[in-house]
């Protein structure tokens, strides 16, 4: 469990707040009395929060989903799991355990509020407990992400059209709704219940809520469309044709060739036919056209190591981890298994960084 540093300063804050509502309720405390109660409740708090997110975390390992690590943040708390969940069955399962949580748990310190007597520390606690744990539960079901209920929302629909980015895209814009919402229900509050330090207060967190809420749904809404893109990247099928040439030949015949063939690439090749070099578009073209018959190929051509050969079979997320392992300007794509030398017989073409990026952010050439 990581326990970031905005929680500690949101724990600060609310046992600073609630020591002012505990001397209220119980006058009979002392100062001191009454911050160690606004610390107790942050504590209880605390454990609540990781509950929540140990359900989610339980639900998620016992489905095969792998959890990396539960955090605790300023306005909450977050499980990172090491992948998303394969089925929408799945991913409602997740998305609700942790409300289902917190609604036990509310209901459980219900029952304690009835029993113990009014006026004590324990009742106060039992109180702050129950309506935190129960508020908790009703606005993490609202069907807009980033909140448990958006997730839930993104299964039905997941289910419903075979379309997990279609889910996600939905939840998210949704998501947005009840951002404006709470920052206007808290206005709304401020201006017809609280006045004072409560209503600033009660203002001031339900912006902070809004405000993430709203940066949450639109990194789902932009996630969804990239998760959409992202279905599509295909190492055979991304790759352009590639001219092959042998090594030494001039740079403005293979510019030549290349617009006559209308391969998009070029591969060098040694004296034995091999594979040996990849030509950098961007540098070749940046050789001036009166000096390219003198400029040999292979000076504007990166060494081809072991690690640029890609199989044609990659797709999806074996791309990207290839890429980000070793990041290059072209990867020559072969037929055949990664690790195995490269031959001339199985190169299906040249994949280039800038095509792979174009295809998972169109906007990205009209920058």
């Amino acid at each position: 469990m990581h326990v970031s540093m905005s929680w500690l300063i949101l724990a600060v804050l609310i046992t600073l707040f609630y020591s002012r509502v505990v001397q209220s309720n119980l006058p009979g405390l002392s100062t001191a009395g009454a911050y160690a109660v606004g610390f107790g409740f942050v504590v209880c708090l605390m454990i609540s929060v990781f509950l929540h997110e140990l359900g989610h975390a339980l639900v998620s390992r016992r489905s095969g989903i792998g959890v990396r690590a539960i955090s605790l943040e300023m306005l909450g708390g977050f499980t990172e799991m090491e992948r998303e969940s394969p089925t929408p069955r799945i991913e409602l399962a997740v998305s609700l355990i942790g409300p289902a949580v917190s609604a036990v748990l509310g209901l459980l310190s219900w029952g304690l509020l009835l029993v113990l007597p009014a006026g004590t520390v324990a009742h106060e606690l039992a109180f702050q407990l129950t309506a935190s744990n129960l508020i908790v539960a009703v606005f993490n079901v609202l069907p807009g992400l980033p909140l448990d209920g958006g997730r839930a929302l993104r299964a039905v629909i997941w289910a419903a059209s075979s379309n997990r980015y279609l889910g996600t895209r939905v939840a998210g814009y949704v998501g947005r709704g009840v951002a404006v919402a709470t920052i206007l229900g808290s206005v709304y509050s401020y201006a017809h219940w609280y006045v004072g330090f409560t209503g600033f207060y009660i203002v001031a967190v339900g912006a902070m809520i809004g405000m993430f809420l709203w940066f949450g749904a639109g990194q789902a809404i932009r996630g969804g469309r990239l998760a959409a893109r992202f279905e599509l990247v295909h190492a055979g099928r991304l790759a352009r044709p590639a001219l092959q040439v042998p090594a030494g030949m001039p740079l403005a015949e293979v510019t030549r060739r290349v617009v006559e063939t209308g391969a998009g690439a070029a591969v060098v090749l040694d004296g034995g036919g091999n594979p040996v070099g990849l030509v950098n578009e961007h540098a070749a073209a940046a050789v001036p056209a009166e000096r390219a018959p003198w400029v040999a190929v292979d000076t504007v051509a990166a060494t081809l190591r072991p690690e640029l050969v890609l199989s044609a079979d990659l797709a999806r997320e074996d791309v990207i981890r290839a890429v980000q392992a070793t990041p290059a300007s072209e990867y020559l794509v072969v037929d055949g298994p990664p690790g195995q030398q490269p031959a001339a017989a199985h190169i299906v073409g040249v994949l280039t960084a800038d095509d792979l990026a174009n295809l998972l952010d169109p906007k990205r050439t009209i920058r």
